[in-house]
């Protein structure tokens, strides 16, 4: 499948105006990094979707003005969710040494397990469950060996009841008859509904009118981002380059990881503490005010502190409700905890790669496609959504789940000599700016607007760097 009929695909999906897809510039069809798989095409044609919903919304708050042209850089969109970029000259480290791939039982007879410890938490809970002193003086050799008296699906369950995150290897075929991967075959890769709370109906809101024919897309439009882990970084990001007021939220107790440098750019950035009354007083307010809310929060977890969907469409009629996932929704592992690369294991993909590769040790993607084609789809469902409620009125739901990506991505199709490709160079698309973290080394924004050229209007600066207020 190539990019242009995947954006098709999806933007006929989401409901929107077909004669848009005529702007939509997505050429070429060449691999970009050594896959099997067509990460290229999903990278383009995710980003492209993002895009042209921009494009397609300054159209209409513009009284249908002319529509705007929208190219989408094949090579610059694959690489631009590689995750490249340096703070001070310096690339951080983007995995803790625990985090891998490893075999189960003698010589891997009993399958294979990743193991996701980027947070010490994460890392201290999978050594004690395997019997092996947390911290930071466990390496690799110690893990692989207490994993030699595991099966990969018995320490997966172990990992999973500990609330640890752990991902047994699974070819495709095995996810596929999963419960878990039938209720994700089951949804759309972007799920847009309407959210209708008793007894409330609701028109269009009222928007901030456009202040010049060139003025970006979303401007005027408030985003509240509750997301931590690439996926929804990367689709608040994506919503801040096209003009939107994003307000990223975290947590004084939870960590981050190095990329919230690289993600933050173009967001205000704020600490709020859910756990109290006051600091989801403070969140309340700032909900009522805003046009998307988007979290990445385990399904059901946000309703507990009062935030669920239909909550915030009685605190707010016609808010859009963008949420992240790693399983989806529904399903055994609804509630289950998951990083793009655990995804990729349970689905099948690096088993795929590896037999692809003519190997039997399971092989990673050379990137991690799934949270970023989720985050350019969380971005464009976050505006499909804007687009429906300003024609139709009430208040919506978009759910993604990076399972639900993998198996998009699947439907692209394969790459016969796909894994010989040589990446290119990310030297062409890097530029330099300034933030609270340091001087970044980062890509550019890999679209081009003909009338409103994407920009990040803030520098990217640590959590509490801004008061929780709208301005």
């Amino acid at each position: 499948m190539t990019a242009a009929d995947a954006l098709a695909a999806l933007w006929q999906q989401a409901g929107l105006p077909a004669a848009a897809l005529a702007q939509a510039t997505l050429a070429g069809d060449a691999p970009v990094l050594p896959s099997s798989f067509a990460v290229a095409t999903a990278a383009q044609a995710s980003l492209g979707a993002a895009a042209l919903a921009a494009a397609e919304l300054w159209h209409w708050r513009g009284g249908g003005q002319a529509r705007q042209q929208v190219d989408v850089d094949r090579v610059h969109a694959a690489l631009d969710s590689c995750a490249h970029f340096l703070v001070d000259g310096v690339q951080p480290p983007l995995w803790d040494k625990i985090s891998g791939l490893y075999a189960c039982g003698p010589d891997g007879e009993a399958g294979w397990v990743r193991i996701h410890a980027n947070f010490a938490h994460h890392r201290d809970g999978a050594l004690r469950l395997l019997g092996l002193p947390p911290g930071e003086a466990t390496g690799r050799e110690a893990v692989q060996q207490a994993l030699r008296h595991w099966n990969a699906e018995g320490f997966e369950a172990a990992a999973a009841d500990a609330g640890l995150v752990v991902a047994a290897a699974r070819s495709f075929e095995q996810w596929d008859s999963h419960p878990q991967g039938v209720a994700v075959a089951a949804q759309p890769v972007v799920r847009i509904n309407r959210i209708e709370p008793a007894g409330q109906a609701g028109g269009p809101l009222a928007w901030p009118a456009l202040a010049s024919d060139d003025a970006p897309p979303l401007s005027g439009l408030r985003v509240l981002d509750l997301t931590r882990i690439l996926a929804g970084p990367v689709a608040g990001r994506t919503l801040a380059a096209y003009g939107a007021d994003v307000m990223l939220v975290n947590s004084p107790s939870l960590p981050n990881i190095a990329a919230i440098a690289d993600t933050s750019r173009g967001k205000r950035s704020v600490l709020i503490d859910l756990m109290d009354e006051p600091g989801r007083a403070t969140l309340r307010g700032l909900a009522a005010q805003a046009h998307v809310f988007l979290q990445g929060y385990r399904p059901g977890a946000l309703a507990g502190f009062g935030f669920s969907a239909e909550a915030l469409a009685r605190l707010r009629p016609g808010i859009v409700v963008v949420s992240l996932s790693a399983y989806g929704a529904e399903g055994p592992w609804a509630g289950r905890r998951g990083f793009d690369s655990l995804v990729q294991t349970a689905t099948g993909f690096n088993l795929a790669e590896a037999l692809a590769a003519g190997s039997h040790t399971p092989r990673a993607l050379p990137l991690q496609i799934l949270d970023y084609a989720a985050g350019y789809l969380l971005a464009f469902g976050a505006q499909a959504a804007l687009w429906r409620q300003q024609h139709e009125g009430g208040s919506w739901h978009v759910q993604v789940s990076l399972a639900g990506v993998g198996a998009w991505l699947r439907s692209l199709g394969r790459l016969p000599g796909g894994l010989q490709v040589v990446p290119p160079s990310f030297d062409p698309y890097l530029v330099q700016e300034a933030s609270g973290f340091g001087a970044l080394t980062v890509l550019r924004h890999p679209v081009r607007f003909s009338r409103t050229p994407p920009a990040w209007q803030r520098p990217s600066m640590p959590p509490g760097s801004h008061p929780p207020r709208w301005d």
